[in-house]
């Protein structure tokens, strides 16, 4: 098992059919993620992409993530968490925490990102503030517009499981926001989440995504 320590970051590489698994040891944590195929870096994991291409406002188990080309890069094989995840928020950075009232550094996701991709001996050419946040929760008020930012609702040893559909660099970061409650009810405190990489195949589960509106 392998640790991404409280407000720092991880990346690894995987091949494609291999399996990232990410356990929320304390079930508090979010998790920002980013992905990039490993042959070319100007193509990575599109948020607003694959949000056209499940017709869904965040993925679940099933759905296939994918890139600004459109290319399949990931898919939800595995969640034992309440299926609550965020792609609308952009992930924190140095001048998100400034705006917050912060003075000096603060550690950040989109640093994080850059930091563990480079230990890998990658640079990124387009970072990119949208991640997909992991274990998120944000919810879609009634009103169908305004959202709201929530605790995260997991449990302890709560896991989710991606599937490469290509070789890929993977960036995780244990999100250090400890200013906006996101982390947990009781406390806003970062800690270490774990995760495996899985040689295991796993079978499609769900209903392919067709790119079709939904207009019921």
């Amino acid at each position: 098992m392998n640790i991404v320590k409280a407000s720092y970051g991880k990346a690894v590489e995987l091949t494609g059919g291999a399996s990232l698994r990410i356990i929320n040891t304390y079930g508090t944590q979010v998790v920002d993620l980013w992905a990039w195929n490993k042959i070319d870096l100007n193509e990575y994991l599109s948020v607003e992409a694959t949000r056209v291409w499940s017709q869904k406002l965040n993925p679940q188990l099933g759905d296939t993530l994918v890139t600004n080309l459109r290319n399949p890069i990931l898919t939800i094989v595995e969640d034992t968490s309440p299926g609550i995840h965020d792609s609308f928020m952009a992930c924190c950075d140095q001048q998100r925490y400034e705006r917050l009232g912060v003075k000096g550094y603060h550690r950040n996701c989109f640093d994080n990102m850059l930091e563990s991709v480079s230990d890998l001996g990658f640079v990124i050419p387009n970072p990119t503030l949208a991640s997909l946040n992991v274990f998120m929760n944000i919810a879609v008020l009634e009103d169908g517009i305004s959202l709201a930012t929530r605790p995260v609702e997991t449990k302890p040893g709560d896991f989710i499981t991606f599937r490469a559909e290509m070789d890929c660099v993977i960036a995780l970061s244990s999100c250090p926001q400890d200013i906006v409650r996101i982390q947990s009810d009781i406390e806003n405190k970062p800690k270490d989440v774990a995760y495996e990489v899985l040689e295991q195949e796993f079978n499609d589960v769900g209903i392919k995504s067709t790119w079709v509106p939904n207009y019921s």
